[in-house]
């Protein structure tokens, strides 16, 4: 069995998960999840879906949730490169409204932990990258919200400036408009 290291971010529930690598000149060998390891550091999710997408450089996704049916998101790359982020909407947390943001990579192999009650959203970094991640929660289209990307109350440090949006995501409040928060 491999180990796993689950490293705590700054934000609460909020982790950085690095799989151990085998590699030899074969190429590697990973666990990308593993139920009883995960739920020994707190984790203890059931995966209901499986996502996968592939962007050019500069597009950005997000800051999505789901009000009624909170998704936990285990991210990963496993092409190029991505700069991850995930905003805190849980009011009773103690950091409600700050952000994390990692890169992500398939050269990296880390993986990010996003429970539900966060926004979530990413920016490629290199073309063709493809995005990977497992959800405790169905997709439920109607349920979608989001925040803006450059909310300038969040201020989160995005390594690129003019990215590529989806006309969805163009539409999101800030923080301070938005009209729902988790509890």
């Amino acid at each position: 069995m491999a180990e796993f290291k689950f490293k705590k971010t700054d934000l609460e529930d909020v982790y950085v998960i690095e799989p151990e690598v085998f590699g030899d000149q074969r190429g590697f060998f990973m666990e990308t999840y593993n139920k009883e390891e995960f739920k020994k550091h707190g984790v203890n999710v059931d995966f209901v879906q499986d996502n996968h997408s592939k962007s050019k450089k500069g597009v950005l996704r997000g800051l999505h949730f789901q009000e009624k049916y909170p998704q936990g998101k285990l991210v990963r790359v496993i092409k190029g490169k991505v700069y991850d982020v995930a905003v805190d909407l849980r009011k009773s947390s103690k950091t409600f409204g700050k952000w994390f943001g990692i890169e992500l990579s398939a050269e990296n192999k880390k993986m990010f932990w996003v429970p539900g009650g966060f926004a979530h959203g990413f920016v490629t970094l290199e073309d063709d990258t493809e995005f990977v991640y497992k959800c405790d929660q169905f997709y439920h289209p109607e349920d979608e919200g989001g925040l803006i990307w450059n909310d300038p109350g969040l201020k989160i440090d995005w390594p690129i400036e003019n990215p590529t949006l989806s006309e969805k995501d163009q539409d999101f409040p800030t923080l301070k408009k938005l009209n729902f928060f988790f509890k």
